[in-house]
């Protein structure tokens, strides 16, 4: 994402999301606990322009995402959001449609690693937001349910179709997707859809070792590994090594490369700059 602005300045408080910035490393917490952190319209808006406003931001060199209270993210909000799209007519429900895929883009396409720190529940639109993170580090209490089809509709909601079989096989997400049946830590574990099991009570905190490790190495090579890993899923082989070797030279004429040499011959540890 371009870091150029206009003339609106950063937003300085999100209604919807707690976001704190420390070392490189931004943390997000989805704050309504009362409700399992539900998402309302203006939590999704929210996590888009949040997103969007910290890819320009070149400070922010990882982030993590997680849930206050007892569970990382229910889904949508029964009432706010269910109950009012069936007063919405068709344009109104595909803009909402829109804008959650749009929270999905943004998690796979900003230009730093997120690690989602999951306990609890993570149902429907919760566990897309999961999923969409490039690391889930999951507490034992954690359960991820698709529950798209048990609300009526299709299990490939907000790029879940795209993501999931990419990440645990055509097989596995056929079953989670088509049945909306809970998935429990170890299971999840198993077949992939977690990236470390944390010890009970010691999701968020390893997700944040993780993120800070992330953000203490080289950021640019991060950004675009993330970027190559997105963008190579449906190339054939010929495009994609033609994108990585474009992409090595780029990087070759880095800082970061260079620096990588020099702490090398002078056995040192390399001073990441992200350049």
């Amino acid at each position: 994402m371009s870091p150029f602005t206009g003339s609106a300045s950063g937003t300085q408080r999100w209604r919807h999301l707690r976001v704190t910035r420390q070392d490189g490393v931004a943390t997000v917490t989805l704050d309504r606990p009362e409700k399992l952190n539900a998402l309302t319209f203006g939590a999704y808006a929210d996590l888009r322009d949040l997103l969007a406003e910290l890819s320009r931001e070149r400070s922010v060199r990882a982030l993590v995402l997680g849930g206050e209270g007892r569970g990382f993210c229910s889904g949508g909000d029964v009432d706010e959001i269910i109950g009012a799209t069936l007063a919405m007519d068709t344009a109104q429900i595909l803009d909402f449609n829109r804008m959650t895929g749009q929270v999905v883009r943004a998690l796979r396409e900003c230009p730093f690693p997120v690690v989602a720190a999951v306990h609890g529940v993570a149902a429907g639109a919760g566990a897309v937001l999961a999923l969409a993170a490039d690391f889930r580090v999951a507490d034992p209490t954690a359960r991820f349910s698709f529950l798209f089809t048990r609300v009526g509709l299709s299990g490939g909601d907000m790029g879940a179709a795209y993501l999931l079989p990419r990440v645990v096989g055509l097989g596995h997400a056929t079953r989670l997707l088509m049945l909306g049946d809970p998935v429990h830590a170890a299971e999840a574990e198993r077949i992939g859809l977690v990236s470390e099991l944390a010890e009970e009570g010691k999701a968020h905190a390893r997700a944040a070792e993780l993120a800070a490790r992330l953000a203490a190495g080289p950021a640019l090579a991060h950004a675009q590994t993330k970027a190559l890993l997105t963008a190579e899923l449906d190339m054939p082989l010929a495009a994609a090594v033609e994108m990585d070797a474009a992409t090595q030279a780029l990087l070759m004429h880095g800082e970061d490369y260079a620096e990588f040499h020099a702490a090398f011959t002078a056995k040192r540890p390399p001073d990441w700059r992200g350049r």
